[in-house]
């Protein structure tokens, strides 16, 4: 699976580490948040909730450079809004690498 990176980042901020500094950490203080309310509409079965949590998440995804990835959440938030998990597995994956990258920052 491919790995998230910091390029689609640097390439915005035109060498200003000050703003990539802060939209690596507005990503970190926003996406467990995101992660765990998404996690809490899937449990509930609130499929149209999730759909909207993974709508924000796949923007976070993008961000990181995970472009296989993100189509793989495009696919999955179109299966929540037909009622359908049809791709939860592979985006569980997908959140668990993005998580294990953003310790690392």
């Amino acid at each position: 699976m491919e790995q998230p990176n910091l390029s689609y980042i640097q390439s915005m901020s035109g060498g200003n580490e000050e703003f990539e500094q802060k939209l690596i950490g507005i990503i970190k203080k926003e996406f467990p948040l995101e992660k765990q309310e998404y996690r809490g509409n899937i449990s509930a079965g609130n499929y149209k909730l999730a759909a909207s949590n993974v709508h924000k998440l796949k923007h976070k995804i993008s961000i990181l450079g995970l472009e296989r990835s993100y189509e793989v959440a495009v696919n999955y938030e179109d299966s929540l809004i037909e009622h359908k998990t049809d791709g939860q597995e592979d985006f569980e994956a997908i959140l668990q690498i993005m998580t294990d990258f953003l310790k690392t920052l």
